[in-house]
């Protein structure tokens, strides 16, 4: 286990109860899904698909780190812009980059006055669009949990099951 890397555990609950601590909380209990749906992953399971048409644990994970991005770029209210080339990351980069990312941001939204200030802005050579943050909730934040139990699901299927011991109800490992 790296304890260096956010989301070894979920961190502690925010004392008040507010718009932003809430998406906070959510993206805390993504990071830690995650965490350790990705723990261990060996490059075996990183190339494991079950089928032809499906992404490999390797794909899903470069869509989580997008989704990662996206989910930040709307926490330090900038836009997400598709016209920059992207530097490739092996996964033990893109992974700690994720972490890293997720935990950004709910510390960015655990302070924030106004939740109507952190739009989702996508820049494309097409043109710009914009969306409120409640796409943020049913968009980018639900998906990437959504493939965190996919990666944990692939991990399973390909020998290599997730620590038995993630409590995620906790936000920890059992004793």
């Amino acid at each position: 286990m790296n304890d260096s890397l956010p989301y070894a555990t979920i961190p502690k609950a925010p004392e008040m109860v507010t718009p932003g601590t809430v998406i906070s909380r959510m993206i805390d209990g993504l990071g830690f899904r995650y965490y350790w749906a990705t723990e261990g992953l060996t490059s075996n399971e990183l190339e494991y698909q079950p089928d032809n048409e499906g992404r490999t644990i390797a794909e899903t994970m470069d869509h989580v780190y997008n989704l990662s991005l996206t989910i930040l770029r709307s926490a330090q209210k900038r836009p997400r812009d598709f016209s920059k080339k992207q530097s490739p990351m092996d996964n033990d980069k893109k992974r700690k980059t994720t972490l890293e990312n997720l935990a950004e941001a709910s510390s960015l939204f655990k302070t924030t006055e106004d939740l109507a200030e952190h739009k989702i802005i996508f820049v494309r050579s097409r043109g710009t669009s914009e969306f409120p943050i409640w796409n943020q909730i049913n968009g980018p934040i639900e998906d990437a949990v959504w493939h965190a139990g996919q990666i944990a699901t692939l991990r399973r299927l390909a020998g290599n099951p997730m620590n038995p011991k993630v409590n995620v109800f906790l936000g920890k490992l059992n004793d």
